[in-house]
C-alpha cells in the first residue's frame, strides 16, 4: 500500500523508526519492572529512564502517571480526582464524555471555543487543548484564568497537541503516544500535584493498577525525541483551505485559531460516508470526525454543538496531516475532491 496517501493522522500516524527501534531493543528486557529481583530492578530503573526522558521532551517538572492510552488517563482523572464536581466542554473527546456522563456541559460558540463564563465554581474542568475534529486550538491562558478564578481545578486534553504547542498550564493533563508517532498502547496523565487524586494502590505511585508497558514506555520516549519540524504544516494547511474554497467547499473554524495538522471540511450535497468511498477508492484515507466516532451513522456531536445541522455535519470530513505530509500529496488530494465537487454540482 506503500503508493496510497494517508491523511488521516490525527487519528493515528505511523510508529517512528526511532520508536520501533528502542521497542525492539527494550523487548529484551522481560522482567516485571514491579519485582524486587535483579531483573525487576534493572527493568524499573530502565522504565525510569524513559518516564524522565518523557517529561523532559514534554517540558513537565511534576508527576507522570503512565497509562495504556489517553483513553484510561481521561477516566483515571475523572474519577479518581478529589474535586467533587466534573464539568466539560461540548466539544471534548467522547472517551472524556463516557468518563463523566453526569458533567455539567460548557457550551461552546460557532468556532468550537469554549464559553469561558459558564464554567463552574470549584470543579474538575475538562477543557481539550484542541479539537481532534476541526483543529480548533482553545485559549490556554484564558480557560486556565477562568478556571483559577472559580477554585476549580483544569483536565486538559492535549493528545493532539503535545509535541506541536507547548504544554497548558493545567492541573491534570492527558497525552498519548500514538498521536506522535510512537506506539499505540501506552500514554500518560501528567499531573501537577498528586494530592488532588485519589491513591488506588498497585503501580504508578498507587495511582494506577497493572504491569507498566516497558517496552511501550521506551518507545514512547524515542518518539518524543525524533519528533521532525513540522514548521510547514501551516502552508501545507492554508493550501488545503485555498483549494477546498475553490472547489466550493466549506472550511470548518475557518476563522478560528486552528492546529496545522488538521482541518474538516464540508461538501454541500455528498455525504462524508460517500466522500470517503470516493477517496479511499482514489488511494487517499482520511476520515469523519474523531477515530472513536467516524464509524456510526450519527452526525458529529461536535458540529453540532457549534451549531451545525444534522445534514451539514453529515457532509464533513477531516483531513489530518503530519510532518512526512508533503505537498504533493495534498495537490492529489484536492484534485480528487474537486472532481467529487464537480460532479455533485454537474448531478
Amino acid at each position: 500500500m506503500s503508493d496510497r496517501i494517508y491523511l488521516d493522522h490525527a487519528a493515528t500516524t505511523p510508529i517512528l523508526p526511532e520508536a520501533r527501534e528502542a521497542m525492539a531493543e527494550a523487548c529484551a528486557r522481560w522482567a516485571n519492572p514491579s519485582s524486587p529481583h535483579a531483573e525487576g530492578r534493572a527493568a524499573k530503573a530502565a522504565l525510569e529512564e524513559a518516564r524522565g526522558r518523557i517529561r523532559a521532551a514534554l517540558g513537565w517538572r511534576h508527576e507522570l502517571i503512565l497509562t495504556s492510552g489517553a483513553t484510561e488517563a481521561a477516566t483515571l482523572a475523572l474519577s479518581r480526582t478529589k474535586m467533587g464536581r466534573r464539568a466539560v466542554s461540548a466539544v471534548e473527546h467522547d472517551s472524556v464524555r463516557r468518563a463523566a456522563p453526569d458533567a455539567t456541559v460548557i457550551p461552546v460558540d460557532c468556532e468550537g471555543a469554549a464559553d469561558l463564563t459558564a464554567i463552574p465554581e470549584r470543579a474538575l474542568v475538562a477543557i481539550q487543548t484542541a479539537n481532534s475534529e476541526t483543529g480548533l486550538v482553545q485559549a490556554f491562558d484564558g480557560v486556565g484564568a477562568a478556571i483559577r478564578e472559580r477554585g476549580g481545578l483544569w483536565l486538559a486534553d492535549a493528545a493532539q497537541t503535545a509535541a506541536k504547542l507547548p504544554l497548558p498550564d493545567a492541573d491534570l493533563i492527558i497525552v498519548s503516544a500514538h498521536k506522535l508517532g510512537g506506539p499505540p498502547g501506552v500514554g500518560a496523565l501528567l499531573v501537577k500535584d498528586l494530592a488532588t487524586l485519589a491513591p488506588m494502590g498497585g503501580q504508578e505511585k498507587g495511582y494506577r493498577g497493572g504491569t507498566e508497558n516497558l517496552p511501550g514506555t521506551i518507545g514512547f520516549a524515542a518518539a518524543l525525541e525524533a519528533r521532525e519540524s513540522r514548521e510547514h504544516l501551516a502552508g501545507l494547511r492554508r493550501r488545503l483551505d485555498e483549494g477546498v474554497r475553490t472547489a466550493g467547499g466549506q472550511i470548518v473554524a475557518e476563522h478560528a485559531p486552528r492546529l496545522a495538522e488538521i482541518a474538516s471540511y464540508r461538501l454541500p450535497g455528498l455525504a462524508a460516508a460517500a466522500q470517503l468511498i470516493e477517496l479511499d477508492m482514489a488511494g487517499i484515507a482520511v476520515s469523519a470526525g474523531s477515530a472513536c466516532s467516524s464509524g456510526t451513522l450519527k452526525p458529529s456531536i461536535v458540529l453540532t454543538a457549534m451549531g451545525w445541522s444534522e445534514e451539514e455535519a453529515r457532509e464533513v470530513i477531516r483531513v489530518s496531516l503530519a510532518p512526512q505530509t508533503t505537498a504533493a500529496e495534498v495537490q492529489h488530494f484536492l484534485e480528487v475532491w474537486a472532481q467529487l465537487a464537480a460532479r455533485r454540482r454537474a448531478a
